[in-house]
């Protein structure tokens, strides 16, 4: 019997293996903003406030999406998706636990939190990577755009409401005890994957052998030599390095530039989260109404050109609000519906055997680009101007869009298998 009506949940409303993993995905999605927001505070109010200390906190957990792209992607396409995914569900928990278990009984260090956050890191980015291999095994490629605005729809509501959950636990229960909960959500996830009925089919692949060099070569060729992904990919490259220019800048200019209060830039931000549960929501849409290849570079088009809004706010300071708030509201729901458009297709075009080693390569370039783009954001702010560097930027989306100006994507009417 199925879980969820599909006249108003689709047809995957009544698809119950992927009710369980959506449920799961739920879940996690909430349990990790939680971590991301306690595991500093634990860390100030119990073991330190030395600066140096909490950055090394905050970058171990960003380091392991490069690692596991690189190493791990061959293991994953060689083994069953759903255990990897059940196994790193648990794994997270006891690591999390483990955290106010230390705190209670007055033994927690900084190196616990270094640990903690790395491995929670290397597991999260792991869980990553053999999810976007296991949706196409498990709801086929005909229902991907609708697997995956499902999942994007949960995490962008994730996004908009998890920080809040978890500082409203923190304040409540305190942060140990917001931990305990985290830790209990990915017991929670893990027993909902637990539930999927469906088998892997392996042949000729979890026996197969490899080396590193081997994994990162097949990669880089399925995904880099795709007709179609490829040019995805140097679109995402280009976006990541200019994406990276945002990461070290957006809080500087905002406060310091265009002088908005923190309060002001919190809900400017929160914007951001409504509208990428909107364009999880349209983009399956857009995708029947324009054809396939059309409302991918619409999307595209659109969430890139709304980023010139943010340096036109030092341009129009009496607007300054409208203008961030513009280039928020309108422009990340579009890359959202972009990014569950490309994704889909990736995920519906690349052979199964090699998918967790092309979507590595993805998240090998985007950890290599996206602090790249930071230090060359920082030293040219610092030699030129906050705002000029802003206008690098935006002026540096734009150009992403310069690899997917083709006609071979303007006119795939959908996606393969759909």
């Amino acid at each position: 019997m199925a879980l969820f009506s599909s006249d108003r949940f689709g047809a995957l409303g009544a698809h119950r293996d992927f009710v369980s993993l959506w449920i799961a995905q739920s879940v996690s999605a909430f349990g990790s903003r939680i971590t991301r927001t306690a595991l500093p505070v634990i860390a100030i109010l119990l073991v330190t406030s030395d600066p140096v200390q909490l950055s090394i906190v905050g970058a171990l957990t960003m380091v392991p999406d490069l690692v596991v792209g690189l190493f791990a992607g061959g293991f994953i396409d060689r083994h069953a998706k759903r255990p990897i995914l059940i196994g790193a569900d648990l794994v997270r928990a006891v690591l999390v636990f483990s955290v106010p278990v230390a705190a209670w009984t007055e033994r927690l260090t900084i190196e616990q939190l270094y640990v903690v956050a790395a491995l929670v890191g290397f597991a999260s980015a792991l869980f990553r990577l053999a999810h976007l291999a296991y949706l196409p095994i498990l709801i086929g490629r005909e229902h991907l755009i609708e697997g995956n605005s499902k999942l994007e729809t949960t995490d962008s509501i994730a996004e908009i409401g998890g920080p809040g959950l978890a500082g409203v636990l923190i304040q409540w229960l305190t942060a140990p005890i917001a931990l305990v909960v985290d830790a209990a959500s990915y017991l929670w996830s893990a027993a909902f994957l637990g539930r999927i009925r469906a088998r892997e089919a392996l042949a000729g692949v979890a026996h197969a052998k490899g080396s590193v060099v081997d994994d990162i070569r097949i990669g880089v060729r399925a995904g880099f030599g795709h007709p179609i992904v490829g040019p995805m990919f140097w679109s995402f490259a280009i976006g990541d390095l200019f994406g990276g220019f945002y990461a070290t800048l957006y809080t500087l200019y905002a406060l310091e530039t265009l002088k908005l209060g923190v309060a002001t830039l919190g809900v400017v931000i929160s914007l951001g989260g409504v509208s990428a549960l909107a364009g999880a929501f349209v983009a399956a849409r857009l995708s029947r109404r324009l054809g396939f290849g059309r409302a991918l570079l619409a999307t595209a088009a659109f969430g890139k050109a709304t980023g010139i809004f943010v340096p036109l706010a030092a341009a129009f300071p009496s607007a300054s609000v409208l203008s961030m708030s513009a280039s928020q509201l309108l422009g990340d729901g579009a890359m959202v519906a972009f990014l569950i458009l490309a994704g889909s297709y990736r995920q519906a075009v690349l052979p199964i055997d090699v998918m967790a080693r092309a979507n590595g390569m993805l998240a090998v370039m985007t950890g290599t680009l996206t602090p790249l783009g930071a230090l060359l954001a920082g030293a040219l702010a610092s030699t030129t101007s906050t705002t000029a560097a802003v206008w690098v930027a935006a002026i540096g989306g734009v150009a992403s869009l310069a690899p997917l100006l083709r006609r071979s994507i303007y006119r795939i009417a959908a996606i393969p298998g759909a």
